[in-house]
């Protein structure tokens, strides 16, 4: 008997669901950072065995949308909800835990299996863990509950062995050596996103956007163009900075990343490019893959 299913991460920002859907494929699919809307597309990692198949998908976090970008961000986590064939809803020892009824209503009445993962419990004590625990029991009665620290791997295997009991007898739904439905054209774009995060703050990350214009391989190496858009022409200049110093720490950065994930030498060019309103045209969007027909 083989069996398959599609496991759907979900949860508020910054609980730690990119860190847990990387514990559970042994893989860095996922960008992290310590920034609320690290995630912003649908990214799917698969675990192959013998008689399984199970297909993991990240999704952005929960948030009340203020612009189309949001809106089609979660449209994704929508649509993550609805097909799926185990729910795994990610929460941790920091947020409250009413922070999306919503959500937690629409938990309550599908009838999908679901497992809720309590992350970071590296940071609080027993007691409290035992008493968010049964707060949850009472919001979620459905659901399983794990104590999880993605970070550390504790529980990953519990979590994963109580995944597998719930797939359905099904034959793999892709090829039993594919490790995610991405390319390496998009992690390349998401892997400089990520060094954006991490070097800029306030407003910086969440008004660019990654777009590769150029991937190409040759003796054995990779050559990669990018254009970074940015809502103003200030913020080009920041991205830039003082004689280039922070776009070229920027693309150090993110080169050597790429090189370790296609283990390939990588060339890379950045160019930063003004474009106002890309969060709200409808266009754009779609072209950059947030919006899908």
């Amino acid at each position: 008997m083989h069996k398959s299913g599609f496991v759907n991460i979900i949860g508020n920002p910054n609980v730690g669901k990119s860190t847990l859907m990387n514990a559970l494929v042994g893989e860095k699919l996922s960008i992290i950072t310590a920034k609320a809307q690290t995630t912003r597309h649908r990214i799917m990692g698969l675990v192959n065995g013998d008689d399984f198949q199970v297909v993991f998908s990240d999704t952005p976090g929960i948030l009340k949308p203020h612009y189309k970008l949001q809106e089609s961000m979660m449209k994704f986590v929508d649509t993550a909800i609805g097909d799926a064939d185990v729910i795994l809803y990610v929460t941790d020892v920091v947020e409250k835990h009413d922070k999306n009824n919503d959500y937690i209503a629409r938990l309550r009445d599908v009838d999908t299996p679901l497992i809720l993962a309590v992350n970071k419990i590296d940071l609080t004590t027993p007691d409290a863990l035992e008493q968010l625990v049964e707060t949850w029991r009472t919001l979620l009665p459905r659901a399983v509950i794990y104590p999880v620290s993605a970070q550390e791997k504790f529980n990953i295997d519990g979590i994963f062995k109580r995944i597998l009991s719930y797939l359905p007898e099904s034959p793999a739904y892709f090829d039993k050596d594919t490790l995610t439905n991405r390319n390496l054209r998009f992690f390349a774009s998401e892997i400089i996103r990520e060094k954006i995060l991490l070097n800029y703050d306030k407003e910086i990350p969440y008004c660019t956007e990654v777009v590769i214009d150029r991937f190409q391989e040759d003796a054995g190496m990779y050559t990669i163009e990018a254009v970074i858009h940015v809502a103003r022409t200030s913020q080009k200049g920041i991205l830039i900075g003082r004689q280039g110093l922070m776009l070229k720490r920027t693309g150090t950065q993110a080169r050597k990343d790429m090189e370790s994930f296609s283990e390939k030498k990588v060339m890379l060019r950045l160019f930063v490019k003004v474009n106002p309103n890309w969060r709200e045209d409808p266009n754009q969007l779609r072209q950059f893959g947030y919006i899908q027909e």
